[in-house]
């Protein structure tokens, strides 16, 4: 299965070059492709001093953008799937494999990688609100996501294709579930994850608590209109 690892990137000068180099360690034969969102640090001097295979956006557009960006690349050059890959070092490129083999085993269109299919989830703020997005999930789709949060996912050509053509479909929890009301398959590897190596997590306690409100009322009213 041709694969394409897509890593967006913003102000990850601290990081980006050691979590490129442990990708390439762990999984020497997938592609990559570094999406420079409009980094004001040495993001994009690093990717090129080092040679990786870089798209390298002028203005700061998201995740959202950035991400659809990669998937037009995928969709134009014949992969069959994307990866969805961190570029601050929480990721575990060691669970890559596991992840590949099981949307091959199990015919899935997206697979997540999930730090909550054999371990529990803990009792914190951030994790209340994964539970009540998984809540929301259920309730609308019928299926139970352990871990909706989880920015390890990997999706196969059918769900590139709506990446790849709908304006403003990001790689969130309301995007999964959109797309499995449409018939597409999700299911779940055992992961870790680690702490960000470097930098700072867009996500601070109050923007935590807007980002559940905005992903559940989108689960909710939003997605059945698209």
């Amino acid at each position: 299965m041709k694969t394409l690892a897509i890593i967006p990137a913003y102000n990850e000068e601290a990081s980006i070059a050691a979590t490129i180099e442990e990708l390439k360690q762990a999984v020497p034969k997938m592609d990559f492709l570094v999406i420079n969102d409009g980094s004001r640090d040495n993001t994009r001097c690093i990717c090129r001093k080092q040679g990786y295979n870089l798209l390298d956006l002028a203005a700061n557009v998201g995740l959202t953008g950035g991400f659809q960006a990669g998937v037009k690349y995928a969709l134009r050059n014949g992969y069959d799937a994307v990866l969805q890959f961190d570029a601050d070092g929480q990721h575990v490129p060691q669970f890559i494999n596991p992840m590949i083999k099981q949307m091959q085993t199990t015919e899935s269109d997206i697979v997540i990688g999930s730090r909550f299919v054999t371990e529990k989830k803990d009792h914190s703020a951030r994790m209340i609100g994964s539970r009540l997005i998984s809540a929301m999930i259920a309730m609308t789709t019928g299926q139970h996501i352990n871990d909706p949060t989880s920015g390890m996912r990997l999706f196969n050509h059918r769900a590139m294709e709506y990446f790849g053509q709908m304006n403003d479909f990001g790689p969130e929890p309301d995007s999964i579930a959109y797309l499995i009301r449409k018939g597409l398959t999700v299911s779940e590897v055992q992961v870790s994850m680690r702490e960000r190596e470097a930098g700072e997590s867009y996500l601070n306690a109050t923007r935590s608590i807007e980002y559940m409100l905005r992903t559940c009322i989108s689960i909710l009213l939003v997605q059945w209109f698209r």
